[in-house]
């Protein structure tokens, strides 16, 4: 009986290896969706960069407008959305303009079901989902006192994560992990949940921090913005400076651990200062 215990240990052993190799094969088939392709066009602050996609922008947009209205009904109930209709139309104020100008990162940016709306909580957040679907909250309004340029300072920046598809590049890193995960199950026999791309969406959008690449990219974006609508484009560094004032021990949620505070505002006097032609010609009407 030891013997044949022993026997039965190897043999498990052994198919568990021959399963692990299974799920190393498989992966990079699963992955072959995948592709490295530029998203936005580099614009004047020159971010341009290959970024690997597993997910498709079109799956990808339909499960951000299912998580979007998941998001509004949850607000909606406890009435906490668009409560204060002067908050509402300044922060849509802003954003017609501002997404006026996605086309020079995106063709097809301008055409997107873009959304903006108000949500009434202490935190200092603002996001923008996949496919321009975007919140601000009454938290960062009341706490910053932005001004209209400082506003669209903070929303030119959501909005560029969307252009930039940083949400889109996290879902495909998601999703990698997931399709491993659900390989090894299913090569083990263990059993794992389906994949619900519309909380992913949640996770890498609304809940989890950005890297440090994909804010320095959404800030230099983001001025850029800002600035061929017409904002002035330095406000992002007096924004900046208030979120400072705010205290390290708790940092905004939305622009909350990278890069420093010092480096960020360094950063953005150099691209601010890039893009000033940008404003004065808006400003000017040309």
């Amino acid at each position: 009986m030891l013997r044949d215990a022993r026997v039965g240990r190897v043999r498990i052993q052994s198919n568990m290896r021959a399963s692990l190799w299974f799920v190393v094969g498989m992966l990079p088939s699963a992955l072959l969706g995948c592709q490295s392709a530029p998203t936005t066009q580099s614009g004047a602050v020159g971010v341009d960069r290959q970024q690997t996609m597993l997910v498709s922008a079109e799956e990808l947009d339909r499960s951000a407008a299912q998580a979007y209205r998941r998001e509004l009904s949850a607000a909606a109930r406890v009435g906490r959305l668009n409560r204060d209709p002067q908050q509402v139309a300044r922060v849509r104020t802003i954003a017609v303009r501002l997404i006026s100008q996605t086309g020079t990162f995106r063709a097809d940016a301008p055409g997107w079901s873009w959304e903006t709306n108000v949500l009434s909580a202490k935190a200092v957040n603002a996001w923008c989902m996949p496919g321009g679907k975007m919140a601000v909250y009454t938290g960062l309004i009341q706490e910053l006192t932005p001004t209209y340029d400082e506003l669209a300072a903070i929303m030119g920046h959501e909005i560029a994560h969307a252009l930039r598809e940083h949400g889109r590049e996290r879902a495909s890193q998601a999703m990698a992990t997931a399709i491993g995960l659900n390989i090894l199950g299913a090569a083990t026999g263990m059993s794992r949940s389906t994949i619900d791309l519309s909380s992913i969406v949640i996770d890498v959008t609304v809940m989890k921090p950005n890297s440090r690449e994909h804010e320095s990219e959404a800030d230099r974006i983001g001025v850029e913005l800002a600035a061929r609508a017409g904002y002035d484009p330095r406000a992002a560094i007096s924004l900046w400076q208030k979120m400072r004032g705010l205290g390290e021990s708790q940092p905004p949620e939305f622009l909350s651990t990278h890069p420093s505070t010092e480096t960020r505002i360094a950063d953005l006097r150099v691209y601010a200062a890039r893009v000033m032609t940008l404003y004065e010609r808006a400003r000017k009407g040309g």
